[in-house]
């Protein structure tokens, strides 16, 4: 793929997403498994980075990442290429009264190089599939490595190539969803807010490839691999003791080998030689 197609995705994608921002936390801030989805992922980072650390964060969103981190004592470099969801970001920042813990900067992670703010951080972070919204993948990986401290993390929540949720939407005759992820080499089409872009799905393997001379993993875990994804609408409302099981047994099992790689996510780790 061209880079400059894939600037014209990029520019789709922050279209749709920053016609979504004004309402995004009003869609999802409620949801049962998306606030199961951030819990984990925090404990995630939380687990491997020191206290009192630099983050960058990338495609940051309305900000609820950035404003919990900043609250357990981070300072925090918010990105993103949606000035809808900066905005929303702004809001917060202020609503919270933390303008010394998280400054922000219009940016596309596929051009780090023009960061204002070049770090070197401490954690570079990625949430909820952000990075899925490129095709060049490895040029945001290749960008990595100066903007971090010797020692420093990596954690991105990325969407795999195979989902077994997903996949199991067959016996239901979603076949168009079951199989998405199977022919995706080219980017699968996804809409936002009625804007159209293209996503593409990435396995681990791929990441630990593109940085294993610089880069060492050290977590990953499968993410609603048991546990339904938040599509599957209202089903930890309407069947709480069967959520409870099911996280139960998926905390056991997100780093066991299926499980890890065959989750709607996986959040994966890894450390600056």
């Amino acid at each position: 793929m061209s880079s400059a197609v894939d600037y014209i995705n990029e520019q789709k994608a922050a279209e749709a997403f920053g016609g979504q921002s004004a309402v995004f936390d009003e869609i999802y801030g409620d949801d049962t498994i998306i606030a199961y989805k951030r819990e984990r992922v925090r404990r995630h980072v939380l687990k491997r980075i020191n206290p009192g650390g630099s983050i960058l964060e990338l495609n940051c969103g309305t900000g609820e990442d950035a404003v919990f981190f900043a609250g357990k004592g981070y300072k925090v470099h918010a990105t993103d290429i949606s000035a809808g969801m900066l905005y929303q970001l702004v809001q917060k920042i202020g609503k919270h009264k933390m303008n010394k813990k998280v400054s922000f900067e219009l940016c596309s992670y596929t051009n780090l190089a023009d960061l204002k703010n070049k770090g070197p951080f401490d954690l570079i972070f990625s949430n909820f599939a952000g990075l899925n919204c490129t095709g060049e993948l490895d040029r945001v990986l290749a960008s990595l490595p100066q903007l971090l401290h010797p020692g420093g993390i990596i954690t991105f929540v990325v969407l795999p190539k195979f989902c077994l949720w997903e996949t199991s939407l067959i016996f239901k005759g979603k076949f168009r969803t079951a199989f998405r992820r199977f022919f995706s080499r080219r980017g699968r089409k996804a809409r936002v807010e009625g804007t159209f872009f293209k996503c593409w799905y990435y396995n681990p393997s791929y990441i630990t490839r593109k940085l294993k001379k610089e880069f060492d993993l050290v977590g990953l875990e499968g993410l609603c691999t048991i546990v339904p994804p938040s599509y599957i609408e209202g089903f930890a409302e309407k069947y709480p003791k069967a959520f409870r099981f099911l996280k139960k047994w998926e905390n056991k099992l997100k780093t066991k080998w299926p499980w890890r790689v065959v989750g709607d996510y996986y959040i994966i780790s890894l450390r600056k030689k």
